[in-house]
């Protein structure tokens, strides 16, 4: 991915433009990876909480206990890709670091299935508000960042 076509992604998902069928797992990442990169993992999560919300209601997913925005996943993936970001030399362009990320562990779909029950991850308590691993803690495992990254 090109710093343009990072910057692009982003500003079509922060327009609301993006359309749903390229608001996919990678497209998350990305735009997770450039929020905490630019704005830290505290306001990058609040911004992305309202600009998810605010896609999903452009695109018609209601935002329920059962749909649309997750709270605890956001979180989760947001806490996960700020110390995935900062194992790389300060130097590392984002665009090189969201390459790795997508390439990555991270980018399964079932990555956090190591931290919470399905059934725990999937609850309406999840989806509305920050719930806490029940498997094991919230941590980078050692495989998920790449060797010496540059």
């Amino acid at each position: 991915m090109t710093r343009e076509a990072l910057d692009e992604l982003a500003a079509e998902f922060l327009s609301g433009s993006l359309p749903r069928d390229q608001w996919n797992h990678i497209a998350h990442l990305s735009v997770g990876a450039w929020h905490v990169y630019r704005f830290g993992v505290d306001h990058g999560i609040a911004r992305l909480r309202a600009s998810i919300r605010a896609l999903n209601d452009r695109h018609g997913t209601p935002n329920t206990a059962t749909t649309g925005y997750h709270e605890t996943i956001t979180v989760a993936y947001a806490r996960l890709i700020e110390e995935f970001l900062s194992a790389f030399e300060p130097s590392t362009p984002l665009e090189c670091r969201v390459s790795h990320l997508v390439a990555g562990p991270l980018s399964e779909r079932s990555f956090l299935l190591r931290f919470w029950s399905r059934p725990v991850l999937m609850s309406g308590a999840a989806r509305a508000a920050w719930v806490a691993p029940d498997l094991e803690p919230l941590a980078m495992p050692p495989e998920a960042i790449p060797v010496r990254p540059q």
